[in-house]
């Protein structure tokens, strides 16, 4: 029987590249990130969906399960959609480390819609890197100011490592969900 749980939803942005905190250890010139971003150019509808399974299962990643073939095929075919698999630096592991979805906004704005890695590089602070890398690329790819939202139901270190990377709140909203016992 599902239970309803009470959310906190927080969204925060970052301005500019020039705000954004390296992770610990990067500032070493010799530093290299112990994670790729390898842009799926042309994502299969499995692909994505097992990429989105795989790594927001844990964190109750369902908004698009509800979501048409179709529809979905829809979304990842604009030009302004962007979708990466990570990979970790060492892992011999065929599975992706994890996922970023970015989308590109009229206003310029780039939104990082999915991030997140995969339970067995949880707890190596890979985290830090990743949003590091994915606000990189988001400016790469010509957005103006970067943004986001997490919630309570996420990763504990989540909204602790965006801030530590230099994002600001920009505001919150509380809802209520229904999660499976």
């Amino acid at each position: 029987m599902p239970r309803t749980v009470d959310v906190t939803r927080t969204y925060l942005g970052i301005e500019r590249l020039d705000d954004l905190i390296p992770p610990p250890g990067a500032i070493d010139p010799a530093a290299v990130p112990p994670l790729t971003l390898e842009r799926q150019e042309a994502c299969t509808i499995p692909e994505w969906r097992t990429l989105y399974a795989q790594i927001g299962g844990p964190w109750h990643w369902h908004d698009r399960d509800a979501w048409t073939n179709d529809a979905l095929r829809a979304h990842l075919d604009r030009d302004a959609v962007h979708v990466y698999v990570v990979r970790a630096a060492g892992d011999s592991s065929t599975a992706a480390g994890g996922m970023l979805e970015l989308e590109h906004h009229e206003d310029g704005s780039v939104e990082i819609v999915y991030l997140g890695l995969d339970q067995r590089l949880i707890g190596r602070r890979l985290g830090a890197w990743l949003v590091h890398l994915a606000v990189q690329e988001a400016f790469r790819i010509d957005g103006v100011r970067v943004w986001l939202h997490t919630c309570t139901l996420d990763a504990p270190a989540a909204l602790p490592n965006y801030l530590a990377r230099g994002f600001s709140v920009t505001r919150t909203e509380q809802y209520q969900t229904a999660l499976p016992d």
